[in-house]
C-alpha cells in the first residue's frame, strides 16, 4: 500500500483487502498468529489480558486465548465508558456469558459488577488494527478510543504496562504510518507471517 495515500482512502483500502481473504484464509492467518504468540516466552507470565471480537475482516484472537488458556489467566472486553465518552473500560468476559450490542453495534459484556479494570492494570492488550508499519505506528478505525484509554503509555517511559500487541494480516502492512502526537504505538504487532516487535518489550509484571 502506498503510504501517501490519505487517510480515508487508506483505511478504505486496507479494510477491503483484509475483507477480500477467504474464511480460510482467515483461519489460517488466526491460528499462525496463535503459534507465533502463544510460544513466545515473554507472555508466559501475563495474566490479565484484554481481547476483542473480531469485525470486518480483523485477525481473530480466538485460537490465541485456546492456545494460552490457563486457570490463572483472566480475559477482558473493551466496554464503552459513559463518563468521559470516547474511552474504554476493559470487563471480565467469562466463557458462555451474554453480551450486548453497544451504540456501534459491537458485543460487549453483560455483566459488569466488580469485574471493571482500567487499561494500566492489564498486563496485555490484544489490539485490533487497520493498518500498521515497520515502527509499530497503528492506523485504527479513526474513533480514537484506544489511543484515548492507553494514554497513559505515552509518559511512562521506565513502567510500560500493559504491553500492547497488534493482530493483523500481513496485507495491512504499509510503508509508513505518519504518527500524530497523540497516537499510542503498540509494542509489536504479528502477522501469520510472524511477530515482529518494534521496542524493546515491557515486564508484564511491571
Amino acid at each position: 500500500m502506498a503510504p501517501n495515500q490519505p487517510p480515508l482512502r487508506l483505511r478504505r483500502d486496507l479494510r477491503a483487502a483484509r475483507r477480500a481473504l477467504s474464511p480460510r484464509q482467515q483461519r489460517q492467518h488466526a491460528a499462525a498468529v496463535a503459534r507465533h504468540l502463544g510460544r513466545n516466552p515473554r507472555l508466559r507470565r501475563v495474566r490479565r489480558i484484554a481481547l476483542y471480537l473480531p469485525a470486518d475482516g480483523e485477525v481473530d484472537p480466538g485460537p490465541l486465548r485456546e492456545r494460552l488458556a490457563r486457570p490463572v489467566r483472566r480475559w477482558y472486553l473493551p466496554v464503552l465508558r459513559q463518563h468521559p465518552r470516547g474511552r474504554l473500560w476493559f470487563v471480565r468476559q467469562r466463557r458462555g456469558e451474554r453480551l450486548r450490542r453497544n451504540r456501534f453495534g459491537i458485543p460487549e459484556p453483560l455483566r459488569r459488577s466488580g469485574a471493571i479494570l482500567p487499561g494500566h492494570a492489564l498486563d496485555l492488550v490484544l489490539v485490533p488494527l487497520v493498518g500498521f508499519d515497520g515502527r509499530c505506528n497503528r492506523l485504527g478505525m479513526g474513533g480514537g478510543f484506544y489511543d484515548r484509554s492507553l494514554a497513559f503509555r505515552r509518559w511512562r517511559r521506565h513502567w510500560q504496562r500493559p504491553l500492547l500487541i497488534g493482530l493483523a494480516h500481513e496485507c495491512q502492512r504499509v510503508a509508513q504510518i505518519a504518527a500524530r502526537p497523540w497516537d499510542v504505538p503498540v509494542d509489536a504487532v504479528v502477522t501469520e507471517l510472524g511477530l515482529q516487535w518494534c521496542a524493546r518489550p515491557a515486564d508484564p509484571d511491571g
